[in-house]
Order: C-alpha cells, then structure tokens, then sequence
C-alpha cells in the first residue's frame, strides 16, 4: 500500500468513526444494553472498506464530503448488523470478531440479535433522514433500495443462506462465486454505487463502469478471507483461524488450491482494473483500494 492510500484510508476511517456517533443512539435510551451492543459491534475495529469504497467513488465524481458521510454511515451500520447475525450461534457460532469477543458473548445471544435488527433499521433511516434536505427525493428511493437489494434476497442475505445450505457440500467455482456475489459482494458493490449516486453524475456507461469494479473487488475480497482463513492466524485476523475448515464449508483454496485462489483474487483485482479502464487520475484512489483489497493481511 502506498503512503498515500494509507493516509487516505486513515482520514476515511475517522471520518466514518465520527460520523457514526452522530448516528448510534445515546448509550442510556432504553435502559437496557441495547445501545451498549450496538455501540460495541459498530466501533470495535474493523477495516472500514465499505465506507472508504464510498468516499473514494464520491470524491472521484466531486460529490460533497458531507452527503458522502450519510452512505458511508448506512453501509457499513448495515454490515456491522450482518457481522453480529453472522457470528451467531445458529449461524456461524463464532466468539471472536475483530480480536475481541464477538457481541453475543460480550451480552448475550437475545441482545445481539435486537442489536442487529437495530442497526439494520437504523442503516435505512439514517440514509432516509439525512439525505431528504441535500438530494432530491427520487435520488434517496433509489437509494434505499440499492442499499435494500444488496442487504436482502437478492444480496447478503440470499448469500448467507446459501451459505448455509452449503456446508458439507461441494460447489463447484461458478456456484460458490455466485453464493459469494452475493453474501459478500453485494454490499461491496452497493458501496461503490452509493457513492457515485451521491454525485451528479448520469453517464449510465460509467456506472456500469463502477458497478462491474464493485463487483469485482468484492468477489477478490472475499476470495483473501479464504486464503486468510486458511494461512492467517487468529491474532492478526481478528478472528478464529481454520474457522470455515472447522465448519466443512466449501470456499476458494478447497476447490483451487491456494495458489490457484491466490491467482483466482489477481485475476478479480485486475477484472476491477480493467473496467476502470479510460477513466482519468481522479479514479486512482479506487484503483488502488482494488489492489489493496487483494493485499491485505487481515
């Protein structure tokens, strides 16, 4: 990673940390843990590369920091919902997350699930409330409803059931990277498309364009988790080596090999690359978010 996407991702998580006080709820609302658990699965780490997808996408097509923050916000309130239901232990029964214990065992199962209904919610009325006096109506609906289509069953939660379904089975590469253009990708992908619609920008080939990156760049991350999965260890990937091993599901190194999966996430960055193709300097940052998604160590 250069020092210049470093700096860049630093400013892009604190400005998302910020920001997500503003829309977490006071700690003492309903006297209950509830605000305590949706405080604690939302600012517990994590590497921010949904929000940084939506400020690199924006700031490329000059749209306002401060609109740019409200989707920044949305999505990743609503991947910190999807982390607290997928550690569960009807789901994935996982007791770390991000290094430290994941929500359900830091409270108890009961208060993680309402917490992620919670900041499910609270991912739609933030993106609904903040926005109504800086874009016009239509642009918000359309909005919602990517960030909806991504979050459902036509996105992270279709994926995670067949996720699910999976386990024990094998897949063969075209089954599982639909299962994970869904479960993961979707709302990689949503990311990137949020922050575009945050400009006005109305080319529909150059978000086609930024629609086929996403789409790229979340299939190679989610290709690194299984590598990492596989040859990382618990202390650097804030989580449970060998965990999908352990569960028998199917993922990338178990049906290329690690190499193969290595080279499978290269070819993905460099799909991302390609439909970037002809776009001037201003899309740099998004290039190279595409190259350090595969990069990466955790």
């Amino acid at each position: 990673m250069t020092s210049t996407l470093e700096n860049s991702l630093q400013l892009y998580r604190n400005r998302v940390d910020k920001a997500l006080l503003q829309y977490l709820p006071a700690q003492d609302k309903t006297s209950t843990p509830l605000e305590a658990a949706m405080h604690y699965a939302t600012l517990n780490g994590g590497k921010r590369v949904r929000p940084m997808l939506v400020y690199a996408t924006g700031t490329a097509l000059q749209a306002d920091d401060a609109t740019l923050d409200i989707p920044a916000c949305a999505i990743e309130l609503m991947h910190a919902y999807s982390l607290v239901h997928d550690d569960l232990p009807a789901m994935d029964d996982d007791d770390l997350r991000r290094g430290k214990p994941t929500c359900h065992i830091q409270f108890n199962e009961a208060m993680a699930i309402l917490a992620g209904d919670a900041l499910q919610a609270l991912a739609f009325t933030s993106l609904a409330g903040s926005l109504r006096k800086l874009l016009p109506a239509d642009k918000i609906l359309d909005m919602i409803d990517e960030l909806g289509s991504a979050s459902g069953v036509d996105g992270m939660a279709a994926g995670q059931a067949i996720d699910l379904q999976s386990v024990g089975q094998t897949l063969d590469l075209e089954s599982l990277e639909a299962m994970h253009r869904r479960k993961t990708g979707a709302l990689i992908a949503a990311s990137v498309t949020l922050g575009a619609m945050c400009s006005e920008c109305a080319d529909e080939s150059l978000l086609t364009q930024l629609r086929t990156f996403g789409n790229a760049v979340g299939l190679s991350f989610q290709i690194v988790d299984d590598i990492l999965d596989v040859v990382g260890d618990t202390e650097t990937i804030g989580k449970t080596s060998g965990a999908d091993i352990a569960l028998n599901k199917p993922t990338f190194p178990s049906i290329l090999g690690l190499e193969g999966a290595r080279q499978h996430a290269l070819d993905q960055r460099d799909r991302a690359l390609d439909a970037l193709s002809g776009l001037g300097s201003n899309f740099d940052e998004l290039r190279e978010l595409a190259r350090y998604v595969v990069q990466r160590s955790a």
